[in-house]
């Protein structure tokens, strides 16, 4: 019974604390001194992610080696190639034995 007692303790404590923190989160959140400034940094670090992409895709280029896009594209193009060969296995196999359609 004591632990009961000592967890109905710990919840009444944690949820005050959860209310009392969400109130101040969402004060913080719509601030817009915190917005703006938290939107610019954001764009500069897309900006960064983007152009390192860039130069990592121009290194690995440059050694003749295949780039991320290269190899997605690749990918693309065997799964293409993979499902016409299962689309073409299942029409030869009805053509071969034609009572299995039904």
């Amino acid at each position: 019974m004591m632990g009961r007692q000592a967890f109905d303790i710990w919840k009444k404590g944690f949820d005050a604390w959860e209310k009392e923190t969400a109130a101040l989160m969402e004060g913080l959140l719509r601030n817009p001194a915190l917005l703006a400034p938290a939107g610019k940094t954001l764009t500069l670090f897309m900006k960064a992610k983007a152009m390192s992409d860039r130069a990592a895709a121009e290194w690995w280029g440059a050694w003749g080696l295949p780039t991320k896009r290269d190899q997605e594209r690749s990918l693309h193009t065997l799964n293409e190639l993979q499902s016409r060969l299962l689309d073409l296995e299942a029409e030869l196999q009805d053509l071969k034995d034609p009572q299995t359609k039904a």
